[in-house]
């Protein structure tokens, strides 16, 4: 889900600390639950490369009271609809599998554990996204240079590991993804790569808008992305 206000670490802990306030006013106290940090709230808690993200998307594992208390919070704090959401159960890159690879994150007022998506089970989601019209690929460039820069560097067995972890293999993580993947463990100057995989992503996007006006077809993923690789190859002729 896209949405018209930003997120930032910093409104994300306030709106994850007052949503635990009025679960537990819901709920009780003695019903602790989890919730999932995945996609672009997962980069914005663990690096310090993305400064804001539009798309709070979570996997919410809790009774009704939390849809209940997420639409309060919404509502008095003047949030979207679905601030957080689990719209990405839809996409490839969702598997039941998160849970089990989760990192602990922060609990707020004793009742809701916050975790995480981290490091190499990030990048794999991420390579299994893909999309380049998004900041998927510049992501897991931002990903590996933050984890050089931490001095846990990630390696390909790691990656591969990951993937098989949560997907049980490479299938369906396009080649260009791929490609970017190994660019990133090469490079000597991942600032760089960054920034020019990010002009990358603005280019592919101004073909998406164009895309999305053409009200005579509808594109699928994959033709979309057929597209955006077949324009922006014509464009670097």
């Amino acid at each position: 889900m896209s949405v018209d206000k930003a997120f930032t670490k910093e409104n994300l802990d306030y709106y994850l600390k007052e949503l635990a306030k009025e679960f537990r006013k819901r709920n009780g106290r003695k019903m602790p639950t989890e919730i999932i940090l995945i996609g672009g709230a997962a980069i914005l808690v663990n690096y310090g490369f993305r400064e804001m993200t539009y798309d709070i998307d979570a996997v919410i594992t809790a009774s009704s009271a939390m849809k209940e208390a997420i639409n309060a919070v919404g509502d008095r704090l003047e949030l979207p609809n679905g601030w957080l959401n689990t719209d990405f159960k839809n996409t490839a890159s969702y598997t039941p599998k998160l849970s089990q690879y989760s990192r602990h994150y922060r609990t707020y007022s004793n009742i809701l554990e916050v975790r995480t998506i981290q490091a190499e089970y990030l990048v794999a989601m991420k390579l299994m996204s893909g999309r380049r019209y998004k900041k998927d690929l510049s992501d897991i460039i931002g990903i590996v240079r933050e984890q050089r820069n931490f001095g846990a560097p990630i390696e390909y067995s790691q990656i591969d590991k990951a993937i098989n972890d949560l997907y049980g293999s490479w299938e369906g993580i396009s080649d260009y993804a791929v490609q970017v993947l190994e660019a990133a463990l090469k490079s000597e100057d991942l600032e760089q790569l960054f920034e020019e995989q990010e002009r990358e992503e603005e280019r592919s996007k101004e073909v998406v808008i164009r895309i999305q006006k053409d009200k005579n077809q509808r594109k699928t993923q994959g033709s979309i992305e057929e597209i955006i690789k077949k324009v922006l190859e014509k464009q670097k002729r």
